[in-house]
């Protein structure tokens, strides 16, 4: 299983969050989300948005630990990586929560 999780530094209404990707395919990433009990309607596009309050949790379910950066170079590698608007002109992070942001857990 190829589900990556970078460290949970993305600050949103009071909280830190996550991006969980795959770099296998997005059925892998969904499975794993619903494993999570992640609804899918916390999707964004190509990554789940994760609470850090989840995050141990991803990790016992077998998620590999990276840092954003190479979240966002393996999930490009694998053709995955959905253009999204990015937080700083040359950054190669995705992009903090914007407009209605993570789904409260």
């Amino acid at each position: 299983m190829a589900v990556l999780l970078d460290p949970a530094v993305w600050p949103w209404r009071g909280e830190r969050w996550a991006h969980l990707v795959s770099d296998t395919s997005y059925q892998e990433l969904h499975a794993f989300a619903a494993a999570l009990g992640v609804p899918r309607r916390a999707f964004q596009g190509d990554h789940y948005d994760l609470p850090a309050s989840l995050r141990e949790a991803a990790l016992e379910l077998g998620a590999e630990p990276v840092s954003s950066r190479e979240l966002v170079t393996r999930l490009r590698a694998a053709g995955l990586r959905r253009a999204r608007r990015a937080p700083s002109a040359g950054s190669d992070v995705l992009a903090p929560p914007s407009g209605g942001g993570p789904p409260a857990s």
